[in-house]
């Protein structure tokens, strides 16, 4: 069993942990660290969890062979460096960082050290993901048009004004950081690498700054995108894959259901009955517990993570053009250079 450390114990630091503690035998949380002890205190004595008095304390403990980091953006970077260079497989809440140049950095300590670095897209996981993926690798949805993808959530309007998420210099671009990252990842897993971003920044209800974003996206295989995403909209979830063969979509917030609807035939399509839907159903996974189990037995069995770094490191290219584009209101080209 992988023993692992958290950092960072609010909302979504608790619920990595509540998603594996005493429900995967691959993991197990023994040790935190967080800024603010007090109010994690109970929490851990619940989840037999043993806080540290500093990040360096946990790094420094050889009964601990990972560490998780759901901790401000702004941070990733210089923590993944100091957990690599002292011999701890990272697991990091995405965004890996917040510019290329730090993504850069990061991975390529972990790689020198020989560690194992995850970054937190679990939506990569869950079977709906996984069929749509498959289903246009396989070619059954004939030529692919575009994808089309949007993640919306009301988070921001229970964000406290002293939170470091309504910083605009740890989330940049409205919703870019909190949620627009995994339509971004998603996109670059199903379709492939981006080469050119449009982003648009607006606040519509948010009471501290700006809270959607929608991207124009063109791949280098030809294939246009969209993606939507807000922190002040009603929670949903959707990616469709438009092909001439059909089309293929990813449904609900919790991704339960997937859909494929073959092209109909005939010149006056738009007039004939459309075929009945193909659905498969599979609710109730969870793909945070997913994704941390798979971390946990790439280690063990020394074996990769399955979300390649090349693509996450264009990805974080991806979001440092999607920056850039809002700032200067006109499209960007991607660039992996350094």
């Amino acid at each position: 069993m992988l023993r692992a450390a958290i950092v960072g114990l609010g909302s979504w630091g608790r619920t990595l942990v509540t998603s594996v503690q005493g429900k995967c035998e691959d993991i197990r949380f023994t040790a935190g660290y967080t800024r603010t002890p007090g109010k994690a205190e109970p929490f851990c004595r619940q989840n037999n969890i043993r806080l540290a008095g500093s990040l360096e304390e946990l790094l420094t403990d050889v009964a601990i062979d990972a560490v998780i980091l759901a901790t401000p953006n702004s941070q990733h970077e210089g923590q993944i460096q100091q957990a690599a260079r002292a011999g701890k497989h990272v697991f990091v809440e995405k965004p890996i960082a917040l510019d290329r140049g730090g993504a850069q950095a990061a991975i390529r300590v972990t790689q020198d050290a020989g560690v194992i670095l995850a970054v937190g897209f679990n939506r990569r996981f869950h079977p709906s993901i996984r069929e749509l993926r498959k289903r246009v690798k396989s070619g059954q949805l004939g030529a692919i048009g575009s994808i089309i993808a949007e993640l919306t959530a009301t988070t921001a309007f229970y964000r406290s004004s002293d939170s470091w998420r309504v910083d605009p210099k740890e989330e940049p671009a409205g919703a870019m950081a909190g949620v627009g990252v995994h339509l971004v990842d998603g996109m670059i897993d199903i379709i492939g690498r981006i080469r050119e971003v449009y982003c648009v920044v607006q606040q519509r209800a948010d009471p501290h700054g700006e809270d959607t974003t929608s991207l124009l996206v063109n791949f280098e295989n030809g294939v246009t995108g969209l993606a939507f995403c807000s922190l002040a909209a009603a929670r949903n979830f959707r990616m469709a894959v438009y092909g001439s063969k059909g089309f293929a979509e990813v449904l609900t917030p919790t991704m339960d259901v997937f859909r494929f609807t073959r092209a109909v035939e005939g010149r006056a399509s738009h007039l004939a009955r459309i075929p009945d839907a193909e659905e498969i159903a599979t609710p109730g996974f969870n793909s945070t517990t997913e994704e941390l189990a798979q971390f946990a037995r790439c280690i063990l069995s020394r074996q990769p993570y399955p979300v390649p770094l090349g693509e996450v490191l264009h990805g974080a290219c991806v979001f440092d053009a999607a920056v850039e584009s809002a700032r200067i209101r006109q499209p960007v080209m991607v660039s992996d250079a350094a």
